[in-house]
């Protein structure tokens, strides 16, 4: 196995469209795109964009209708989901709308499908067609796949535009479940250790010992998200830090909240349980000063041996977010 090095990885962005303080859903839209055509230019890969429902602060619950902003604004970057939360959505129309995605922006949309629902369990009744789709997911994505298929033109039911196009399916995972799916379809795995790391590792090598080869992948690929906040310094950084760190703690304790700018890191906004809770959570961010993020992960990859790395950003100020995206390029260099 080829040692993975900063230099060789490939970067990508996950962009969780966050309405900050202060601001609107408009507001983050333009914000996106202007990150998009920044990433792109410093030589990222991917631009995601992430399904959630019922979240003031996040505003991709229109994933695809994002996606398409987002590729239109841009030209070659790739720019898909991270993911579409299968269970939501009956198989036919994500065909529909990817399929539409691809012939608009040919070769650069990517499919990335969640089990879980993205958003609470009253909402989740509320978007669903069927309660039991999350159970029905391995069936699900086998479904879509038969839509995108050459194979399914003399189906009753067919995906148009999407039948036949070339749509690379990922299949995304915060836990162990769906790194078996992924190994047993021969698909591309992406783990959410952005929010969920406890199960990183068990999930990696669970894909890599049971992959098994298909038409779309002959050998494993992962990618991995993790959360860097670069700046000039270290000091900066974690003060930076502060806002996604108060975002975090308030999906621990209920207390949603938009991204609040930040504050001195020397206030003390948490008892020590909830930063313990909340250090565990966070275990794969990666902030500091150039030399601190590159050391750090290089380490990440030296433990993981992943294919890709994903970045998010939750920085208040934008100006602040593109320069963390910045940094993070030029260490990749």
């Amino acid at each position: 196995m080829n040692k993975k090095s900063l230099s060789n990885t490939p970067l990508s962005v996950l962009d969780l469209a966050m309405v900050v303080q202060g601001k609107t859903a408009s507001d983050t839209y333009s914000t996106s795109l202007d990150l998009a055509q920044h990433t792109e230019e410093w030589g990222y890969k991917r631009y995601w964009l992430a399904e959630h429902h019922n979240m003031p602060g996040i505003a991709s619950s229109a994933t695809s209708i994002l996606i398409a902003h987002i590729a239109s604004g841009t030209k070659s970057i790739r720019v898909g989901s991270g993911g579409i939360m299968l269970p939501n959505h009956a198989p036919l129309i994500i065909a529909e709308q990817f399929g539409t995605l691809a012939t608009l922006f040919p070769n650069r949309i990517d499919l990335g499908l969640g089990r879980a629902p993205g958003t609470d369990q009253l909402t989740a009744m509320a978007l669903r067609r069927d309660q039991r789709a999350a159970m029905e997911f391995p069936k699900n994505v086998q479904e879509l796949q038969t839509y995108l298929s050459a194979g399914n033109s003399n189906a009753r039911v067919r995906a148009f535009p999407g039948e036949g196009l070339d749509i690379p399916i990922w299949i995304l995972g915060s836990s162990t479940d769906s790194a078996h799916l992924a190994a047993a379809y021969g698909l591309p795995y992406a783990f959410a250790s952005h929010f969920a790391p406890a199960q990183l590792h068990a999930a990696l090598a669970i894909y890599h010992q049971n992959f098994r080869p298909s038409a779309f992948l002959k050998e494993p690929h992962t990618m991995a998200c993790v959360n860097v906040i670069a700046a000039d310094t270290d000091e900066k950084a974690e003060r930076l830090a502060t806002s996604f760190k108060r975002l975090f703690l308030g999906i621990i304790t209920g207390n949603r909240e938009l991204l609040q700018p930040p504050v001195n890191p020397d206030e003390n906004f948490m008892d020590p349980m909830e930063e313990a809770a909340l250090q565990q959570m966070i275990a794969y961010s990666f902030i500091g000063g150039p030399e601190k993020v590159k050391t750090e992960l290089q380490q990440f990859l030296d433990k993981t041996q992943v294919d890709e790395l994903m970045i998010t950003s939750p920085i208040y100020d934008h100006q602040d977010r593109l320069d963390s995206y910045k940094i993070a390029s030029i260490l990749t260099k």
